[in-house]
């Protein structure tokens, strides 16, 4: 019971009503009802689904591979400047002109002189290495008889910083989550497990795209859902709305991936991925890709709304079912503005370069959003906020009926010992001398004398 309801009614048992034990039975019982047998029916289709790992049809180069005698080598620039290019030697050995270039002077991880890595145009335009940078180059010394440049700048080496930033990351979370966001955390870890041995290689191996997507997210969000927020008619009724408005982004996905004719054979990966095989299937990918891109926000949004029906209801527990249903609703309202506006910015930032370039084409604006460049952000976008915004209204409903029957007793079984109805406002309590009110209660309280109306 919150703290500030148990000096409430000092007279009468602290024990729930009978009538009380057996609504929260019954809302519990028709909530397991329900996602226990999705739950089992999803671990068999998992399991029917799940891809037998045979990568024999495959046939794409990795650009890592390398000849005999050639290797991937990292080191630490010491120093950069202008300077002939080491590929224009065989030029100069000719009796030619040297051309110029940025080459970064490297001192190679397993020892040795300093080596001459060619920098590209592109980076040294931007000037973005830099001495103690660490690099990752090729190294072509011992196969190269021609004019190609014996080492040659590949890629920087980011594990530092970027382990550095994933450890500040869950320091934070852990600091402010506490156990919930360690949980939180490997739980996201499973998900990327789920997403990496099932997922992917059904793909890969043409398994159906939208069961597929379907399956795996469903996996996904009762793992995390549950190990994060732990089990719990809230967690429950978070998990059902989100499963809702999964079914719904998939039916959308679905039908948008064959009526925008989402190929994407603009995309060189995809043009990689195509000429793969002929199990893979871009458009199946792009539908999966549309149901797993808004699992974060989707789940984010009803594990909100379901929160927020629970804390209200305890701040004010004689809130009318139709009051709290109001109440959470324009909390969600707030989070459905916000959070399309996160979506949108989210996929006009991951697609910037694309968009400026498009922008330069001087086309209006329907002919740039509906083009082969940015038609499928743009279905992502809408179809992602169609699913989440329609999981809000049902998450908050749900949770109402159900914390009704499971929340705190204040609210239920006075009726049977004497106490006023269950369902009287606040605001009539204090009219009739009921006692103090808690800090919640007062607000709804003061909202009725206002508005008496609205709580008919």
């Amino acid at each position: 019971m919150p703290v500030g309801h148990s000096h409430q009614h000092t007279s009468g048992s602290s024990e729930p009503s009978a009538p009380a034990i057996a609504a929260r039975r019954r809302a519990n019982l028709l909530l397991a009802a329900i996602l226990v047998p999705l739950g089992v029916v999803t671990l068999i289709a998992m399991m029917l689904l799940w891809p037998s790992g045979d990568r024999s049809s495959l046939t794409v180069a990795s650009p890592y591979a390398t000849a005999e005698g050639v290797s991937f080598d990292r080191g630490t620039v010491r120093e950069v400047r202008e300077a002939d290019c080491p590929s224009s030697r065989p030029t100069v050995d000719a009796g030619g002109t040297a051309l110029t270039c940025t080459v970064a002077y490297t001192q190679p991880a397993l020892g040795g002189d300093l080596v001459p890595v060619e920098v590209t145009p592109e980076l040294a335009k931007a000037e973005a290495v830099e001495p103690g940078d660490e690099i990752r180059y090729l190294d072509l010394a011992t196969v190269v008889q021609g004019g190609a440049a014996p080492y040659v700048f590949v890629d920087f080496v980011r594990s530092v910083p970027i382990v550095a930033i994933a450890v500040l990351y869950a320091v934070v979370v852990i600091a402010v989550a506490r156990w919930r966001g360690l949980r939180a955390m490997i739980g996201l870890v499973g998900a990327l497990v789920v997403l990496a041995q099932f997922i992917l290689p059904g793909l890969v191996e043409g398994a159906p795209p939208l069961l597929l997507g379907l399956v795996g997210s469903i996996v996904i969000m009762y793992g995390v859902l549950y190990f994060a927020h732990g089990v719990s008619a809230r967690t429950s009724t978070a998990l059902l709305g989100t499963v809702f408005g999964l079914g719904i982004t998939a039916v959308l996905a679905a039908w948008a991936t064959d009526a925008a004719h989402l190929t994407g054979v603009g995309d060189e990966n995809a043009y990689t991925l195509a000429n793969a095989s002929d199990e893979l299937s871009i458009s199946s990918i792009i539908l999966c890709g549309l149901i797993i891109s808004g699992l974060g926000v989707l789940n984010d949004v009803t594990i909100t709304q379901s929160s927020a029906v629970w804390e209200l209801y305890e701040l004010a527990p004689n809130t009318s079912g139709r009051r709290l249903f109001g109440s959470a609703m324009r909390i969600g309202r707030d989070h459905i503005a916000s959070t399309v506006y996160t979506i949108a910015f989210a996929y006009a930032g991951a697609a910037l370069p694309v968009l400026i370039l498009v922008s330069l084409y001087e086309r209006n604006l329907l002919d740039t959003l509906t083009s082969g460049e940015l038609a499928e952000e743009v279905v992502r976008t809408l179809v992602g906020s169609i699913g989440l915004v329609l999981a809000i209204p049902l998450t908050t409903l749900v949770a109402v009926l159900v914390v009704k029957a499971v929340g705190p007793r204040s609210a239920r079984g006075r009726h049977d010992d004497g106490d006023p109805a269950e369902g009287a406002t606040p605001a009539v309590l204090a009219a009739e001398g009921a006692g103090t009110l808690a800090p919640g209660e007062r607000l709804v309280a003061l909202g009725d004398r206002r508005t008496p109306e609205a709580g008919a």
